[in-house]
């Protein structure tokens, strides 16, 4: 049966706000129903455990993005049973359109059998409130309009619950003694915590886990105009991004939404000096002047504020567990180096994740237990460990404007090279077999220096 916590649909609990769930009453506690979130939740309801998901926004709501997905993320949806297909309100793709050195490139997605051969176009506010719906469905106790406020901590400095704070918004309550009631402090306790909180992830903070300055980090900027180029059957990425005599480590992207409108922006990284002392709003606007105009990328066609967010890549918070505390997606600094990509990572995290705490979960005592979910940053590194080292290398040499230009003017007139780009960069082959791409860029993350 699925059920949504709120307070006008549920019963007082003795002694608490009325539509709050005991305190006693999860197995998992999951901060945060975005991507990671949710898809944590899901799987954990899935194997049948009391899960409470708990999200400080109410759906839908606003979340900065591309808004673009690769066959990566496709995959995640579709094992979570969301619904892709035709009139289903996603916008497939072919592939991507690659824009530098005076030169254009299309390339398909590639052809495998691990991933499918599409992409696909959601705003994220769709996209998250689908995803947090499907947690629901499966069984987990959704919760909106509350925040985290911080750990519940036991004799040994171990999390076993967490601090929260309501307003009225979330209990869509009208009277003044129930809007009392949510204002004041909370907690819930449960046997594991998860912080999916994204990047600045306060539940990780509060418990002494801090982003790390070895790893990189990109911020992106984008907003919405009314275009005709919305319904465009391939992402496009542009690999000349100036600001003035500068070429910065990064990219502008134009992503058609098929509504009438297109996701347009620009993500850089901080291998630059150019880092920190951009206007990146400004930088947006500039680009813009030198597109088509029969495009629409003016003021009067803009539909959504300029807004920004950071990208935290490669395990830039570490561990991954910590005294009874574990972090998914932006929280755990999930973004590929290589291309700014986040959601498909936190959906994979996310299973990871689950399948770790339902097994974590049935072992007989506590110590069992932990000797589980300490296999989780394990999981991680096998999985993206060589990877995220590869995206570290690439992120240091891009930074360099004279090799940008170099790897740009060259890698533009050689679609082979392009294509094999392509792959690395979206971290799309298969496992096994494959072509030679695909063996090369498996044997370069298998051998990639890979500090902890």
């Amino acid at each position: 049966m699925t059920e949504r916590v709120s307070v006008a649909a549920c019963p007082d609990r003795p002694g608490g706000p009325v539509g709050i769930p005991r305190d006693d009453d999860a197995d998992v506690i999951v901060v945060g129903a975005g991507p990671a979130g949710a898809t944590t939740a899901y799987y954990l309801a899935q194997a049948g455990l009391a899960v409470l998901l708990v999200e400080k926004a109410r759906f839908p709501r606003e979340k900065v993005c591309g808004d673009g997905l690769t066959p990566r993320a496709v995959k995640a949806l579709v094992a979570m049973g969301v619904d892709v297909g035709p009139g289903s309100g996603w916008l497939r793709n072919k592939g991507l359109r690659v824009i530098g050195s005076g030169m254009r490139l299309e390339m398909p997605w590639p052809d495998l059998d691990s991933y499918p051969g599409y992409g696909l176009v959601r705003a994220r506010a769709a996209l998250d409130e689908t995803l947090a719906r499907r947690a629901q469905a499966a069984g987990a106790k959704l919760i909106e309009g509350v925040t985290v406020t911080g750990p519940v901590l036991d004799a040994e400095g171990r999390i076993t619950g967490v601090t929260a704070r309501a307003g009225a918004e979330a209990a869509g309550a009208a009277d003044h003694d129930s809007e009392r009631d949510l204002d004041s402090q909370l907690t819930f306790r449960s046997r594991v915590i998860v912080a999916a909180d994204g990047n600045s992830s306060r539940l990780s903070v509060a418990m002494g886990l801090l982003k790390r300055d070895d790893r990189p980090l990109g911020v992106a900027v984008r907003t919405y105009y009314t275009s005709p180029r919305h319904d465009d059957d391939y992402l496009e990425s542009w690999l000349d991004l100036w600001d003035g005599p500068r070429l910065l480590p990064g990219y502008g992207w134009i992503f058609g939404m098929g509504d009438g409108t297109s996701n347009v922006g620009l993500g850089l990284l901080n291998t630059s000096a150019a880092f920190g002392n951009t206007d990146y709003r400004a930088l947006l606007r500039r680009w813009l002047t030198s597109m088509p105009e029969e495009w629409g990328f003016t003021e009067e066609n803009r539909t959504e504020p300029v807004r920004g967010a950071a990208l935290p890549m490669g395990f830039n918070r570490t561990p991954h567990y910590h005294r009874g505390l574990l972090l998914a997606g932006d929280a755990a600094g999930m973004v590929n180096p290589f291309n700014g990509e986040g959601i498909a990572y936190a959906m994979e995290s996310g299973e990871v994740l689950a399948r770790t705490i339902a097994q974590a979960l049935a072992r007989p005592s506590r110590e069992a237990a932990d000797r589980v979910l300490r296999g989780y940053p394990r999981a991680l590194q096998d999985a993206y460990g060589g990877y995220y080292a590869l995206g570290r290398i690439f992120v240091q040499l891009i930074g360099r404007p004279q090799l940008m230009r170099f790897a740009t003017r060259h890698g533009m007139s050689r679609p082979a090279l392009m294509g094999f780009a392509l792959k690395l960069l979206a971290n799309l082959t298969d496992p096994r077999g494959g072509d030679a791409a695909d063996r090369l860029i498996n044997g370069m993350t298998r051998l990639a220096p890979n500090p902890r």
